[in-house]
């Protein structure tokens, strides 16, 4: 294939997933039919089974166009992992709330993806692609929080597996929140003092400590 021949192929797919974003973000992914999306990206349904051959195949391309939440958490940090393992969690998390604030592909493609209005066997796929980035996210907060703890920055007896949780739904459930919400608020500003809010809880909440028979257990 030549290198101009590739440059129509790769044009023709990006117009193909755009058009798909659009179409599954009005009509839902069970209601939309190939046939719109072609119509809209210009091509025909030949073209669309030849790039992804069915509908699961052009949603899991779309949702892999980006990273999903909770992923970005499962990166090598370095140097500033190891200094400063809280911060680092919370300026990722912070990246992440402006990043979707001011990138509305990202806000369609996650609304298509969190928010279905019914169960469709299309977004199987993804929604183990989800689930996947959902435990790493766990693990990794986690791990983190076990760093913290040896660094300092958190209480010595805090309920790891309790703050992971609350740390991880809270956070999703602001996103989500703001997502099926008129946009009113910068889901920038409001993650930034929401991410604040729950680490200060974390820290100082005598909720979030281990019994004293547990802490002795662990020496």
């Amino acid at each position: 294939m030549t290198k101009s021949r590739k440059e129509q192929t790769a044009a023709t797919r990006e117009r193909i997933l755009d058009a798909a974003m659009n179409v599954f973000h009005e009509l839902g992914v069970s209601h939309a039919s190939l046939a719109e999306v072609a119509d809209l990206a210009g091509v025909t349904r030949g073209s669309i089974y030849d790039h992804f051959r069915s509908k699961a195949g052009l949603l899991n391309a779309l949702t892999e166009r980006m990273e999903l939440p909770g992923e970005k958490l499962c990166e090598a940090a370095g140097d500033q992992l190891k200094d400063d393992p809280l911060g680092t969690l919370r300026t990722r998390w912070v990246w992440l709330f402006h990043e979707i604030a001011c990138n509305e592909q990202w806000q369609r493609v996650l609304e298509i993806i969190f928010l279905p209005c019914e169960a469709v066997s299309e977004v199987c796929e993804s929604t183990r692609r989800i689930k996947q980035g959902r435990t790493e996210g766990l693990e990794r907060m986690a791990q983190l929080m076990n760093m913290a703890v040896a660094a300092g920055q958190l209480p010595a007896d805090l309920d790891i597996d309790l703050a992971q949780q609350m740390l991880h739904g809270g956070l999703f459930g602001v996103l989500e929140d703001w997502l099926q919400s008129p946009r009113i608020e910068d889901l920038g500003e409001l993650g930034e003092r929401y991410i604040d809010a729950l680490l200060d809880m974390i820290r100082f909440s005598p909720a979030m400590r281990l019994e004293s028979y547990q802490v002795r257990t662990l020496h």
